[in-house]
């Protein structure tokens, strides 16, 4: 076992985010009763939801959310490979996170969405000269009880197509925030 594997004994996924985090955020019924009457609370909730994390280490921001569409961006400067173009992991990365926060607010409250298959193709490279940001914007495919699958596209500043994503979670009974 590597030191980056999960131990055997660890903690089950948890449906909201780190104590301090913003009122509201701290569990998928808050996160949806901001997104019904306040998106932009409801995006600075998300973000603080994924403290610690690394969402937050690639500098991602959400911008909407909601149980039929959420949506952040990444800068592309810093979440670069060797070449300077945007790193395909870093595209894999932002398309997991958005597309996990949607199937656990398409779930409801009380469930936890845990990535099981995460698909990626990568259409254009990307660099910080021609692109300051990209944004992902995940959609629900299917939602039933067990299984969520979302489809996440990833766009450039002038909105050109750079991944398409279908990430696909169990959904699990969360345990506290």
């Amino acid at each position: 076992m590597t030191d980056d594997a999960p131990a055997a004994d660890a903690p089950a996924p948890t449906a909201g985010p780190p104590a301090g985090a913003d009122p509201g955020a701290n569990d998928v019924a808050g996160l949806l009763a901001l997104a019904g009457h306040d998106p932009a609370a409801a995006a600075r909730a998300a973000t603080a939801w994924c403290a610690g994390t690394l969402a937050e280490r690639t500098g991602t921001e959400f911008t909407a959310v909601g149980p039929e569409e959420v949506a952040a961006r990444m800068p592309v400067a810093g979440n670069t490979q060797p070449m300077g173009l945007l790193h395909g992991g870093a595209s894999a990365a932002l398309a997991e996170t958005v597309g996990s926060v949607l199937c656990s607010l398409a779930a409801g409250p009380g469930t936890a969405a845990v990535g099981v298959d995460l698909s990626a193709t990568h259409h254009r490279g990307v660099t910080p000269a021609r692109s300051t940001w990209v944004t992902a914007t995940a959609r629900p495919l299917h939602v039933g009880r067990r299984v969520a699958t979302v489809e996440v596209v990833v766009v450039d500043d002038d909105g050109r197509r750079v991944c398409t994503a279908r990430l696909t979670c169990q959904l699990v009974a969360a345990t506290g925030g």
